[in-house]
């Protein structure tokens, strides 16, 4: 089973929809029992508040809903549970690895990596106000993770 981990600044909008996204891809390709998604924070402003209004919006402007979804702060913990920790930009990267103590396992990547836009960044809608271009960034470094973890893309 792999067990991956978004994590962004707050949890309330760009992790949770990577997290959202990522499950109703897994569901439709016949996979959920073979992953664990989750997402969380690199900080703790927004802990227990539920997925922002408008990612949430967007998010069900696709059919998939975050009902229940509160943020979370990231717990030197999930770097043992988790085997890939999934970051929306370079200052989650490094709130991560202050958290975790670092990556010593290269588990820690960006999500539009995935996307083979390897130094680009998930612009943070809380700022943008751009929720759609966050949610097409997002399906596309989540569905070039899941082609890479199924193996239908080297």
């Amino acid at each position: 089973m792999a067990k991956i981990l978004f994590v962004c600044h707050g949890n309330i909008c760009r992790s949770p929809m990577a997290e959202f996204v990522m499950k109703d891809l897994v569901s439709k390709a016949g996979l959920s029992g073979e992953f664990e998604i989750a997402s969380a924070a690199v900080s703790s402003e927004e802990l227990g508040n539920p997925v922002y209004p408008p990612a949430a919006r967007e998010l069900s402007r696709h059919g998939i809903h975050c009902a229940g979804k509160r943020a979370r702060r990231l717990t030197r913990e999930d770097y043992d549970l988790y085997d890939l920790l999934i970051a929306m930009d370079h200052s989650n990267l490094s709130g991560m690895a202050r958290i975790c103590g670092g990556d010593p396992e290269g588990k820690f990547s960006l999500l539009l990596s995935h996307a083979g836009r390897p130094d680009e960044e998930v612009a943070d809608p809380w700022y943008t106000g751009n929720f759609e271009a966050t949610w097409s960034d997002v399906l596309s470094g989540c569905e070039g993770l899941l082609a890479h973890l199924t193996g239908k893309v080297s």
